[in-house]
């Protein structure tokens, strides 16, 4: 049988210019739809994982419009709850060499943003899972959201499913101080933490020594003590965290970490060198290839490799989701990183 996962976030619309235009340059905009959680969704689903998105969109057509598109790629939708006047938007425009990617938001009192707990029943929305996954996005939005999302890991606590969160901090939908009280209450219940090289610091305060993101020096044992203060501040029992280089907005080093508190122990991945089609996406293919991994019963050098591999691939992908197979990341994984064409 297969496992099941569910996620549980906000799906907006994505805005972009075409190419590399700035939006000053664009009299128009590529539509697509995306979300962290729902991205990790299209992950699991291309994986083989029975997967399920819970939100809520508006009633109308762009609202089934975002429903459709997660069905096409095989995410269960039977969850996602209809009312709401608006779906989320973000703008993105594309970086390269020196000029960093932008984003900008409008997605004030979107549908999502507006959900009450009644909304959602997480008995029912449980039923034979086994990982539930959410992030940081979630809660920022504000209005009830902080509130539904300890109630759904309580009942994730309560009925044994694993629970993973990505910190995932947002400084254009809040503070740190904000996103530290609410995370502080939500964390006890995660079993699987997700972070990136700023997170741990943006909302804890928890900071690897001797690394500079921005020069790219990275210090693996600063990463394995952040970690290691995580895992014992909030009872995780895994901690990954990704590992970015920042050479340029088109190249990249991407490697990452995870950590297991049983054994105090990490592992860490090859380090790829990677020149970027779309990063936008990068850490929730991450949290894909680790659910998945996991799920699998892979052991942590094994789940980590793939997780790595499966988050390099996607930054070759245009727009959010990451549409590789199983097989395409587990070659990357193991040693074939080339690029040859295959015949």
């Amino acid at each position: 049988m297969a496992k099941k996962a569910v996620t549980f976030g906000e799906i907006m619309m994505r805005l972009n210019p075409f190419g590399y235009l700035r939006f000053v340059q664009s009299n128009a905009f590529e539509a697509t739809y995306a979300g962290g959680e729902a991205n990790v969704a299209v992950s699991l689903a291309n994986y083989g994982v029975d997967a399920a998105f819970v939100s809520k969109v508006p009633a109308h057509e762009i609202g089934q419009c975002a429903v459709n598109e997660l069905r096409h790629y095989g995410v269960d939708t039977k969850w996602m709850v209809r009312g709401g006047d608006r779906l989320g938007i973000y703008f993105c425009e594309k970086g390269a060499s020196q000029r960093a990617s932008k984003v900008i938001y409008d997605r004030a009192a979107s549908a999502i943003a507006l959900a009450k707990p009644e909304d959602f029943d997480w008995d029912a929305i449980f039923e034979g899972v086994d990982w539930f996954h959410w992030t940081g996005i979630t809660p920022a939005l504000g209005g009830a959201l902080p509130e539904i999302c300890l109630e759904a890991c309580k009942k994730a606590r309560e009925k044994g499913i694993t629970v993973s969160c990505d910190l995932n901090f947002r400084k254009k939908l809040w503070t740190s101080e904000q996103a530290g009280e609410t995370m502080g209450k939500l964390l006890p219940y995660v079993d699987v933490c997700i972070a990136n090289e700023e997170d741990a610091k943006d909302v804890f305060g928890i900071e690897a020594e001797g690394t500079d993101i921005n020069s790219g020096k990275l210090n693996h044992e600063g990463y394995i003590s952040v970690a290691r203060q995580l895992a014992k501040r909030f009872g995780c029992k895994k901690v990954a965290i990704t590992l970015r280089g920042s050479i340029s907005a088109t190249d990249n080093d991407w490697a990452g970490m995870l950590y297991s508190a049983d054994t105090d122990s990490a592992c860490f991945s090859t380090t790829y060198r990677v020149h970027i089609v779309d990063r936008v996406g990068g850490g929730d293919s991450f949290g894909g290839g680790l659910i998945y991994s996991l799920l699998s019963g892979y052991d942590d050098q094994k789940a980590i490799d793939f997780a790595v591999a499966a988050s390099c691939l996607k930054h070759s992908i245009e727009h959010d989701f990451n549409l590789m197979s199983v097989a395409e990341v587990a070659a990357l994984a193991a040693g074939n990183a080339s690029g040859r064409v295959q015949r």
